[in-house]
């Protein structure tokens, strides 16, 4: 898949192209249905499949305050849009410049002038350009004037359930329900960052980990012990090890700085300070507790290992 960030890195003749544009946080299954039939459509039309993205979120710019966390970061949002099967990716830099632009500026300079699209392949409630005032019925008319044609993608992204959505998403990471994200994702919710060195208390006590810098990528779901992976995308060997993950502020020893730490179940011998790793949370298995004192918590410690191990006995998704 190529990835091109901002116009400036578009190769010229691109098209012709089918086009859908959103966030895509955390590329759900949701989302994975669009990009399918996005896929399929460009093919029936020997056409390039392209998806216009932001970066930062829009949220983050107009109010920062408010803006949701996100589920992913960038890296691993192009990562999976990649493995949905899409030929490239428009990472467009969101800024207040940008979210000038009135719907029509936006359509030409993006969609037809640096992708040169034949189809737009939009939900009903699709929005943008200058405060969002761009509709569908706005497209389908600048498709008429500009050339494109436009192809409602229906309600899709509901297993009979629930629907899916990176609001609900988030609603199930900050109640600590990572089996009912992975759910939604098609896959275990992951973090990715860079280990840092933290206070060695876990190695102290016969259980080393891993701690990720507190600027890691990924929303951190609700504190607890969980059962999940850590991957090494440039280990070429010891690439996927099961873990017990805690995360938290280690109310025992009255921590007040909120961390996200790996033990990988049976090893001592690992040095990851420095590594890029990433961390998926499968299930987890229980809240943050205080104990009194190191004994009962050396005794849960154990416990949380041999669960993590029996729920992580199949292996992790994808190998």
């Amino acid at each position: 898949m190529q990835r091109w960030n901002g116009l400036s890195q578009v190769p010229a003749g691109v098209g012709p192209s089918v086009v859908t544009i959103g966030n895509f946080d955390g590329v759900h299954r949701g989302h994975a249905q669009v990009i399918t039939r996005l896929v399929d459509r460009a093919r029936e039309l020997s056409a390039r499949s392209v998806a216009i993205t932001f970066d930062p979120h829009p949220a983050q710019v107009h109010r920062p305050a408010e803006a949701p966390p996100l589920i992913c970061g960038l890296t691993d949002r192009l990562d999976l849009l990649e493995q949905a099967g899409l030929d490239a990716v428009l990472v467009v830099p969101y800024t207040l410049e940008l979210a000038r632009l009135t719907p029509r500026e936006f359509v030409a300079e993006y969609i037809v002038g640096a992708l040169g699209a034949c189809t737009v392949a939009v939900g009903r409630d699709v929005r943008f350009g200058l405060n969002n005032s761009g509709t569908l019925a706005t497209m389908i008319e600048l498709g008429q004037d500009l050339g494109f044609t436009v192809e409602v993608i229906g309600d899709v992204g509901s297993d009979g359930t629930a629907r899916w959505s990176s609001s609900g998403v988030r609603e199930l990471l900050l109640a600590g329900d990572v089996a009912g994200a992975a759910h939604v994702l098609g896959r275990p919710h992951r973090l990715r960052g860079v280990v840092v060195h933290g206070d060695a208390r876990g190695r102290e006590l016969g259980f080393p980990t891993a701690n990720l810098s507190p600027d890691a990528e990924g929303m951190v779901p609700a504190d607890g012990v969980y059962a999940g992976w850590v991957r090494r995308p440039s280990a070429t060997h010891d690439a996927v090890l099961p873990a017990a993950i805690s995360i938290g502020t280690n109310p025992t020893f009255d921590g007040v700085q909120r961390r996200v730490e790996a033990y990988v179940l049976d090893r001592t011998d690992l040095d990851l300070y420095g590594e890029e790793i990433v961390v998926e949370l499968v299930e987890r298995l229980r809240p943050t507790l205080r104990f009194d004192g190191l004994e009962p918590l050396i005794v849960q410690m154990h416990d949380d290992v041999a669960r993590a191990r029996e729920i992580l006995a199949a292996g992790p998704a994808g190998g």
